[in-house]
C-alpha cells in the first residue's frame, strides 16, 4: 500500500494538514459535509493514519447507532403520538411572547434531553409559527429561542444530543471509561435555567420583528399569481403545453388549468389546452404579459383564482436539494409543486428561480396541489402542521408507553446499557407495527451516518499518529505559565470557535484528541475536560451554520448572520461560565 512508503514522523502532519482544508469546505459549502467527511477518511487510510478495519469499526461503533435508534424513536412519536394537541393545552393559557417562551423553553428543553432536538425541532416548527401568527406574534421572536433551548436541553443527559453521544464513541474507541447517563444533570440544568431566563429578559427585545413572509404574499398575489383565457380560434386548442410553448418559459410556469368545474393540477407537458380553458400562471408579471402579447390567442382573466395550497418549506441541511439547481432538480414533477420565491439571509433572492442553486436554510415559498401532501419526504421540512397519520390502537400505545418507561428506568439505573435500551423501545415499536421499513428507510440519514463514521475517524488518526499531542503542546505553549483552569478556558473558546463555522461533531472530532493529549500535563479529572468540550461543543449559539436546528429555523425566522451573533454571542458567554463554573467547582479545578 502506498501507506508503506511514508515515513511514520509524517503522518503526524499529514493529518494535521488535512484539518484546514476540512474545515474550509465545511465553512464554505463547496463541499456537502458527508462527501467531505468520506473523503478526509479515505485519506486517512491511503497515508495509513488509521486502518481500514478501524474505519469499519466507525459503522458498529454502538453510540453511532444509540444516535439512530433514537433519531427513529423519535420519528415515531412524531408520527403517532398527538403531542401538538397536548401542547395546545399547556400552552392555552400563554398571553404574550415571553409567557409562550418561558412555556416553550420548560418544555423543549425536558424533551430534548431525552429526544433527539433536531427532530423535535422539526415537529415544533410548525406548531410554533401557527401560534405566532394566530396571537399576532412575528414567529422571528420566538424560532431562534426554540432552537436555543432545544441545543440546552439537549446537554442535560447523555443522548440529549449527537455531540454527547458521539464523544462517548471516542472514548469507546480508544478503552477509555465512558460519560454516565447522569453526569450532565445538573450543569445541563443550570445552563439551560441560565439561557432562558436571558433569552425572556434580554433576547427577546433584541430579536428582530418582521413581517411574516406568507402574510406579504397574501397582501401581494398578483405579484405571484395570474390567470389567463384561452379564446375562442385560438391556435393553442388542440394542442398539448408541450406543444403550445407553455413548458420551460422565462421567468414563469403554469401552475394549473381549470376548465369549468374541473382542475388539472399539476399541469403535465402532455395536458391538451381547450377553449375556454382558465390557465394559472406564477412568476414575474412582466414575463406573462409577454406571453398574453404573443400569436398564442391567450388573454388576461378579470379574476385570479388558484384552487391549490400556498406551502412554505425550509430545506434542512440533510436535503437532496441542497446545492442543486431548481431546473436540474425536477422540482415540480417530483414534489407536485411551484416554487414562487426564494428567501435567503432573511431577503427574497431576484431572478429566474431556475437559475437559483438551492442552499440549506433556504425558505421556498410554493404552490402546492393534493398530491404534494406526502411527496417531499425529508427533503423539505414544512412550515404548515402535517397531515395525521394512521390511527394506532390505544392498547398498542399503551403497551409501547411502558416498555419505554421500563427501557429509561433500567438505562438510567445502569441496570442495561444505553445502546440496549434504545433497542429495546425500537424493537417494540417494530413489533407493535409504529414502524416499517419504508419509513425506516425514510428517516434514516446516510450523510449523517458518514460525517459520525467521518468524525470518529479523524479522532482516532489523531491520536494515533500523535498528532492530537502536538496540539496540545501548541495550546500549553500558547498558555505558558497558565493554572490548569486558563489552559481548559482556552480549550473551551477554541472548541466554541470551531462550532460555531463547522458541525458540532466536527467540532468535537478535533477537540476531543486534544482534549486526550491535555490531560496528563494538567494534573485534573479526565471527566472534567471531556465534560467542558461537550459543552463547548454545544455552544453553537453564535451563526446559523453550527447547528442543523439553527438552519432550520434560520429562513422560517427571515433572521439575518448578524441577528445570531447579536443574540447568540452574550448567550455563548453565559453559557461558557455556567457550565466551566459548575466544572471548576465540582472538580476544584484552580485558576
Amino acid at each position: 500500500m502506498f501507506a508503506e512508503w511514508i515515513p511514520d514522523i509524517w503522518e503526524k502532519w499529514l493529518v494535521l494538514l488535512i484539518i484546514p482544508p476540512l474545515l474550509y469546505v465545511l465553512v464554505s459549502d463547496r463541499v456537502r459535509p458527508p462527501v467531505a467527511f468520506f473523503l478526509v477518511s479515505i485519506y486517512l487510510v491511503i497515508i495509513g493514519a488509521i486502518d481500514l478495519q478501524g474505519f469499519l469499526n466507525g459503522f458498529s461503533n454502538s453510540s453511532i447507532a444509540t444516535i439512530f435508534a433514537l433519531i427513529l424513536i423519535t420519528a415515531v412519536i412524531r408520527d403517532h403520538f398527538n403531542v401538538l394537541d397536548l401542547l395546545d393545552k399547556f400552552f392555552y393559557k400563554a398571553k404574550s411572547g415571553k409567557s409562550f417562551l418561558i412555556r416553550l423553553g420548560v418544555v423543549v428543553s425536558l424533551v430534548s434531553s431525552v429526544l433527539n432536538n433536531t427532530p423535535v425541532v422539526a415537529l415544533l416548527i410548525p406548531y410554533v409559527n401557527s401560534w405566532g401568527r394566530k396571537a399576532g406574534i412575528n414567529p422571528s421572536k420566538l424560532l431562534m429561542p426554540l432552537s436555543f433551548v432545544a441545543i440546552m436541553g439537549g446537554m442535560i443527559t447523555l443522548i440529549g444530543t449527537s455531540t454527547n453521544l458521539v464523544l462517548n464513541g471516542l472514548l469507546i474507541q480508544n478503552d477509555l471509561p465512558t460519560l454516565g447517563f447522569w453526569d450532565f444533570l445538573i450543569p445541563g440544568l443550570l445552563v439551560t435555567a441560565g439561557g432562558l431566563t436571558f433569552l425572556v429578559l434580554v433576547g427577546y427585545n433584541l430579536l428582530p420583528n418582521e413581517d411574516d413572509f406568507l402574510d406579504q404574499f397574501k397582501e401581494n398575489t398578483r405579484e405571484y399569481l395570474v390567470s389567463a383565457d384561452v379564446k375562442a380560434g385560438s391556435v393553442s386548442i388542440g394542442k398539448t403545453i408541450q406543444e403550445a410553448g407553455l413548458r420551460n418559459l422565462s421567468g414563469i410556469f403554469l401552475l394549473e388549468i381549470v376548465r369549468g368545474d374541473h382542475t388539472v393540477s399539476p399541469v403535465g407537458p402532455e395536458d391538451e389546452l381547450g377553449e375556454g380553458d382558465t390557465l394559472i400562471f406564477a412568476g414575474d408579471i412582466e414575463s406573462i404579459s409577454g406571453l398574453v402579447q404573443s400569436d398564442k390567442g391567450i388573454s388576461f382573466s378579470k379574476h385570479t383564482s388558484f384552487s391549490g395550497d400556498f406551502v412554505e418549506a425550509v430545506i434542512p441541511s440533510n436535503s437532496l436539494l441542497s446545492g442543486k439547481l431548481v431546473r436540474e432538480s425536477n422540482f415540480r414533477e417530483k414534489y407536485q409543486a411551484g416554487i414562487l420565491s426564494i428567501f435567503r439571509n432573511g431577503e427574497r433572492l431576484h431572478g429566474r428561480i431556475g437559475d437559483v442553486r438551492l442552499q440549506s436554510g433556504d425558505l421556498l415559498l410554493m404552490t402546492a396541489a393534493p398530491s404534494f401532501w406526502g411527496s417531499q419526504e425529508k427533503d423539505l421540512l414544512l412550515l404548515q402542521k402535517r397531515k395525521r397519520r394512521r390511527r394506532i390502537q390505544g392498547w398498542r400505545k399503551l403497551l409501547l408507553v411502558i416498555v419505554s418507561i421500563l427501557s429509561i428506568l433500567t438505562t438510567s439505573t445502569g441496570f442495561i446499557n444505553l445502546f440496549m435500551g434504545a433497542m429495546v423501545i425500537l424493537g417494540s415499536m417494530v413489533v407493535l407495527r409504529f414502524l416499517d421499513m419504508h419509513q425506516i428507510r425514510r428517516d434514516f440519514d446516510f450523510g449523517l451516518l458518514m460525517i459520525l463514521v467521518g468524525a470518529l475517524t479523524l479522532g482516532k488518526a489523531l491520536i494515533n499518529t500523535g498528532g492530537g499531542n502536538q496540539l496540545g503542546e501548541w495550546l500549553i505553549a500558547l498558555t505558558h505559565g497558565s493554572e490548569s483552569g486558563w489552559i481548559i478556558i482556552g480549550l473551551f473558546i477554541l472548541t466554541f470557535l470551531l462550532t460555531s463555522v463547522v458541525t458540532n461533531v466536527a467540532a468535537i472530532s478535533i477537540a476531543f484528541p486534544l482534549a486526550y493529549a491535555l490531560i496528563p500535563n494538567l494534573g485534573v479529572p479526565a471527566e472534567a475536560i471531556y465534560l467542558s468540550i461537550a459543552f463547548a461543543a454545544s455552544c453553537a449559539f453564535a451563526t446559523p451554520i453550527g447547528y442543523q436546528t439553527n438552519l432550520m429555523v434560520y429562513g422560517p425566522g427571515q433572521y439575518r448572520f448578524m441577528d445570531f451573533v447579536k443574540v447568540g454571542l452574550p448567550l455563548s458567554l453565559i453559557y461558557m461560565l455556567i457550565s466551566l463554573g459548575w466544572i471548576f467547582w465540582k472538580f476544584e479545578i484552580p485558576i
